[in-house]
């Protein structure tokens, strides 16, 4: 595994597509047990190299009630977003994950996690890569109706500030959601 982390560290795939440059950012290990795929690093994360190190990742790991160490443990948590760089600025936000990292990267670098207990699939672009036909009409009916993912997947948000409408909109997320996510990650981090 070691081999493969070094060459998705060192890729270059989609350089001529990123105004920032080629700066893959992910984690992962073995024994990892739980597996975020997310979409891809913002420009905070791009600048710092750390995954996760920004305002979502904030929301994310108060979601999960873990601590940053926690989150942090590669045999814990590995983070695999869609795309493994940051894709650069549009006219809403970042734009979408580059197209090119999930399928040449993600396979095998699954097939080395033989451990993994769960899979989180934060926002569209990992709901509907991984959930394919089984992703419902939206990402709120997707998220809603997460038992129908379970034990595999489990389908969120992406934890964005920019997501506080959403949030705002869907109470039962807070209510009901996150809740049994914190209790499912807890008895996770015990084994």
């Amino acid at each position: 595994m070691q081999k493969l982390l070094k060459e998705i560290k060192s890729c270059t795939i989609c350089l001529e597509h990123l105004v920032d440059g080629c700066r893959p950012v992910m984690s992962a290990h073995p024994k990892s047990k739980i597996v975020i795929i997310g979409q891809a690093p913002g420009r905070r994360v791009h600048e710092s190299g750390i995954p996760w190190h920004d305002k979502s990742g904030d929301n994310l790991r108060q979601w999960l009630n873990v601590t940053e160490d926690e989150f942090y443990n590669e045999e814990l948590f590995a983070i695999v977003p869609m795309g493994f760089c940051y894709p650069g600025t549009g006219k809403s936000g970042d734009l979408a994950p580059r197209k090119e990292c999930a399928p040449k990267w993600h396979p095998p670098l699954l097939d080395f996690m033989k451990e993994v207990e769960l899979t989180l699939l934060v926002g569209n672009y990992a709901q509907k890569y991984y959930l394919g036909k089984k992703v419902k009409k939206n990402l709120t009916e997707t998220v809603m109706h997460f038992e129908d993912y379970l034990p595999k997947y489990l389908p969120l948000p992406h934890p964005s500030p920019r997501n506080n409408i959403w949030m705002k909109k869907n109470p039962w997320f807070q209510k009901d959601i996150l809740p049994q996510l914190a209790k499912t990650i807890d008895k996770l981090k015990k084994q």
